[in-house]
């Protein structure tokens, strides 16, 4: 507590940067054990704090990104956990850790905490960092206005998974992100552990930006029991298709290794993550999330019981 208030870190990043993997290995190492962990999920189907066990305290915000149709609870949150931390919890907390949706601008959401006449007297934005994939970033930041705001209301920059970048294209984007924000701190990360970046190349040349379909996140039920080798053809031939418009899928289906979490970022799957029976949080299986734009939910249902019967 400083002058009577909370700390707050906001982090923040496109969909895909890497948020809960970066958070995870910051709970392992130690970092912000005596925080409590807010997860913001636009989607009614939190998945991300699936990678979370680790955190002493824990809440998850589903179904409203925090910038927007989120933020009254949000603020139900932060207050709730502010007057513990000066009543039943007074010295067993350090602070707050929000980490938002992938669709959300901590900007906004900064703003929007510090014009709250309770959280104003309450908590304090101490960092707001974001992260940016090394991967997708120059994408992104050349299509998506979101995430040049992202960018520009960063205290750090952390760029994840630059492992899988030439160096010369990582330059790049480091010398894009200080063109954007030059006060910012930029660092590296890759599975959450600290790495050397590359020094700043020549920028990349951001086109101006026209209005784009909003991004939005759509459930689609396909099934608890089963069917992971017809989901995961049926994904493949759909993200081939559609990869630019499904920006991310996110899910727990059942297979015959176990639940598996299933992620992936544009065209890139990551490897299934296989989750213990009976530990942490209990998702809701055979859900999986697609967030993106200029898609048809009946169709994509349609879609899936065709290829899935």
């Amino acid at each position: 507590m400083a002058e009577g208030r909370l700390g707050l870190v906001i982090l923040g990043g496109f969909l895909g940067a890497g948020k809960s993997t970066w958070l995870r290995h910051q709970l392992h190492e130690g970092r912000f054990a005596r925080h409590h962990i807010l997860v913001n999920e636009a989607a009614g189907t939190p998945v991300d704090n699936l990678l979370l066990g680790g955190a002493a305290r824990l809440t998850v915000l589903a179904g409203g990104c925090a910038c927007c149709e989120g933020l009254p609870a949000l603020i139900a949150a932060l207050r709730d956990i502010c007057d513990a931390a000066s009543g039943r919890e007074a010295g067993q907390i350090d602070g707050v850790v929000l980490e938002t949706s992938g669709l959300a601008d901590p900007g906004a959401i900064a703003a929007a905490l510090a014009a709250d006449q309770v959280l104003a007297r309450r908590l304090r934005v101490t960092e707001v960092l974001v992260l940016a994939d090394a991967l997708h970033s120059a994408a992104q930041l050349a299509a998506e206005p979101l995430a040049r705001a992202q960018a520009e209301a960063a205290d750090r920059l952390i760029v994840t998974k630059p492992a899988g970048l030439p160096a010369a294209e990582l330059a790049r984007l480091v010398a894009t992100l200080h063109r954007l924000n030059p006060g910012a701190g930029i660092e590296g990360a890759e599975q959450g552990v600290p790495v050397a970046l590359p020094a700043p190349g020549a920028p990349y040349d951001l086109p101006a930006l026209t209005g784009a379909a909003p991004i939005r996140p759509h459930r689609l039920r396909v099934g608890a029991e089963g069917g992971w080798v017809a989901l995961s053809v049926w994904l493949s031939a759909l993200l081939s298709a559609r990869g630019e418009d499904v920006v991310r899928v996110k899910g727990v289906v059942r297979s015959p290794a176990g639940r598996l979490l299933l992620q992936s970022v544009r065209r890139v799957v990551q490897p299934p993550e296989i989750l213990p029976e009976g530990e942490g949080p209990t998702p809701e299986e055979g859900v999986i999330v697609l967030i993106g734009r200029n898609i048809d939910e009946e169709l994509l249902a349609r879609s899936w019981a065709r290829f899935g019967a």
